[in-house]
């Protein structure tokens, strides 16, 4: 009978790296359970042991995350922090429960001390803070390697994790606001070829970062699983020399979307974040000395065409719906929200609508698509319920 390996997070990015990889070669010795968050809330032990009891894995991948790029981390360090906890608290201790025979969690190079030496190793994770600007997010994952050497020495549990470096590929998120600067960058150039306007990078594009195509990542996670037994973290990523800068990465982004050179500019008043974090791969390349990355313009222009192919039903822009704070988002300014008013129905809560600093007009909140499908149609009525609870909460209309 083939071992079931179950996949927390399956639908997203990594996810969808082992997916591919798996389809591609057509690997038929596990059976693969692909979770996504419409599957269970993993924040909750029995829902999650709902889902172990009925496929009990033998094994774990968990890539579950309440993820984000460098401004959702500085706006939400709380939801960031605690979501991240729970999960791997309750997917660690059910692991535990079930026996299940490895479980293999992910981290991020945030993990690493902001002041550090270069390059970084597996070793170096816990001698200093994390850079301040997702210091929630940092700590939330680092508690993952003390978790699996605790599990280790108490258990005996078979519990690991790895390091990958800054990812991308298809089925990313794209979103504008709270994706990672590489997808983010596809979907700015997008917009800027549909509407011939600027391509614009926030930061002065210098900040260096290693970037591991999804597929490629898919395939190590597979190696990791098979071949590699220690509790200690292992870094994935190309090599030290493949490192690039965000301006480099902009003008292959223009490249692919044949965006002449004179539209790309720089907005030096937002924030660059850590300028680099470069990582040692040594560990993987004594292992896997001769392993071949995807070249990254190739992987690059790859996820550009996906992007464009895709556009309509990509992750996160579905009825024109933005994300944001992990709640669907009708946008109605690009203002900043400050005041948010829950909208209920009969009782049940529908959405909460975020007043922008104009307080002109509100932006409708919803919990989830049942709820969009129920109500996008019917913005009279939720404008008309928006405005009666804004007005009883002294906020204007």
């Amino acid at each position: 009978m083939n071992k079931t390996i179950l996949v927390t997070g399956g639908s997203g990015l990594i996810g969808n790296g082992i997916q591919s990889f798996v389809n591609k070669n057509n690997i038929n010795k596990y059976n693969f359970i692909f979770l996504s968050s419409k599957d269970c809330d993993l924040r909750n032990q029995n829902d999650t042991r709902k889902i172990f009891l009925k496929h009990k894995p033998d094994y774990v991948i968990h890539l579950a995350a309440k993820v984000g790029g460098l401004f959702a981390n500085m706006n939400y360090p709380v939801e960031f922090y605690r979501d991240n906890v729970l999960m791997n608290d309750v997917v660690m201790e059910l692991c535990h429960e079930f026996k299940v025979e490895k479980l293999i969690s992910c981290l991020s190079t945030c993990v690493f001390p902001d002041k550090i030496s270069y390059p970084i190793d597996e070793t170096m994770i816990h001698i200093g803070p994390p850079h301040s600007s997702n210091a929630a997010y940092s700590y939330a994952k680092r508690m993952i390697d003390i978790m699996n050497q605790s599990y280790n020495k108490e258990y005996g549990c078979n519990f690991t994790s790895v390091i990958p470096t800054n990812i991308y590929g298809p089925n990313d998120n794209f979103n504008l606001e709270n994706g990672h600067v590489l997808p983010a960058l596809i979907h700015k150039a997008y917009i800027s070829k549909r509407d011939n306007t600027d391509f614009i990078i926030f930061g002065s594009g210098k900040p260096l970062r290693q970037f591991i195509f999804n597929k490629d990542l898919g395939e190590l996670f597979l190696y990791v699983l098979e071949n590699y037994d220690s509790i200690e973290p292992i870094i994935l990523s190309v090599d030290e020399e493949d490192e690039v800068s965000i301006e480099d990465i902009a003008y292959l982004i223009a490249e692919a979307f044949d965006i002449d050179k004179s539209k790309i500019k720089f907005d030096k008043s937002k924030s660059d974040g850590q300028f680099k974090k470069t990582a040692s791969n040594k560990k993987l390349r004594t292992l896997l000395p001769e392993y071949k990355f995807t070249k990254l313009k190739d992987g690059i222009f790859e996820t550009c065409n996906w992007f464009k192919n895709n556009y309509e039903n990509v992750k996160k822009i579905a009825k024109k719906l933005y994300v944001e704070n992990g709640q669907y988002v009708v946008p109605r300014s690009k203002d900043e929200w400050v005041y948010d008013v829950l909208v209920k129905d009969n009782g049940t809560n529908i959405c909460t609508v975020g007043f922008t600093k104009t307080q002109t007009e509100g932006a409708l909140f919803f919990n989830n698509f049942e709820d969009i499908n129920k109500y996008y149609d019917d913005q009279d009525s939720i404008k008309r319920i928006a405005k009666e609870y804004a007005l009883s909460h002294g906020v204007p209309w």
